[in-house]
């Protein structure tokens, strides 16, 4: 069966969300945010950074990780919107591959001691990311506030992340009784939506990557697909895979603005990935 890839000369899918991540495309604010987690890692720091859903938050921590030497950095990661303090402990123990105590209490006192061996021993320092941080309880993100009260060597015993949807900043932590967490944040990161030339720019570099040798999209057919999209890389990718196919079904091997209208009003972008 004859698919779009082979239509338009593809030698790999463009708008999928398993693009190897040193192809993907990569916004001002995107490398900016990266350098200062690079800095928050170094200098053992706090930091929250937020976005919008869709606008690269998964892609941001993905490349992070990636970047930080694992000769010089342990890197724990952490998901779970159930979060409970004893788990929250739990779940960092386990990554060490240390089974944790039953008390919250001996479990904290645990993670603080691998961390001055990892320090102390290793010479390693320990990056923390806790990724959802939307979605937990205050009683799990304030664990956080009394690691970092723990002093080792008069540094930080090691950097987190808070990793989350917009609203972990604006319905959660600049509120009052989150004060005492807030105060202790050395950095907010925002990632921002894409604006029309960086659009532009992450379509060009999807299809790049696929071998595509020719233009797909008109000028007018960019514009329709960052009006759409108010430049979210996921609604982008969505509208030009529907695009990609309804061309292909066509047999137009280039897609205007009419038929990116026709796709945004006939097929359901609010679905899936």
């Amino acid at each position: 069966m004859v698919m779009y890839e082979s239509f338009f000369g593809m030698e790999y899918t463009p708008f999928v969300r398993d693009v190897p991540a040193d192809r993907l495309y990569e916004s001002n604010a995107f490398r900016e945010t990266l350098g200062r987690l690079s800095y928050v890692a170094d200098r053992q720091k706090f930091a929250v950074v937020t976005a919008d859903p869709g606008c690269g938050k998964s892609t941001l921590i993905r490349r992070f990780y990636e970047e930080l030497p694992k000769s010089e950095y342990i890197v724990l990661y952490l998901s779970d919107s159930k979060l409970t303090p004893r788990w929250f402990y739990k779940g960092l123990l386990d990554q060490l591959g240390l089974e944790s105590r039953f008390y919250r209490g001996d479990s904290k006192r645990q993670l603080q001691q691998q961390i001055e061996i990892i320090r102390g021993v290793q010479k390693k320092k320990v990056v923390c990311i806790l990724d959802e941080a939307h979605l937990l309880e205050k009683e799990t993100l304030e664990e956080f506030r009394f690691l970092l009260n723990y002093r080792f060597d008069s540094m930080s015993p090691m950097a987190v992340v808070l990793v989350g949807q917009t609203e972990l900043w604006t319905t959660k932590l600049k509120l009052q009784r989150y004060a005492a967490i807030r105060q202790r944040i050395d950095m907010y990161c925002v990632l921002p939506h894409l604006d029309r030339s960086e659009s532009e720019k992450y379509i060009s570099s999807h299809l790049n990557y696929s071998g595509c040798q020719q233009e797909l999209f008109t000028e007018k057919a960019l514009d329709e697909i960052y009006h759409t999209s108010t430049g979210i890389p996921r609604l982008i990718n969505r509208i030009c895979e529907k695009a990609l196919m309804y061309a292909f079904q066509q047999n137009k091997r280039l897609i205007d603005d009419h038929m990116i209208r026709y796709v945004v009003e006939h097929e359901m972008l609010e679905g899936g990935e």
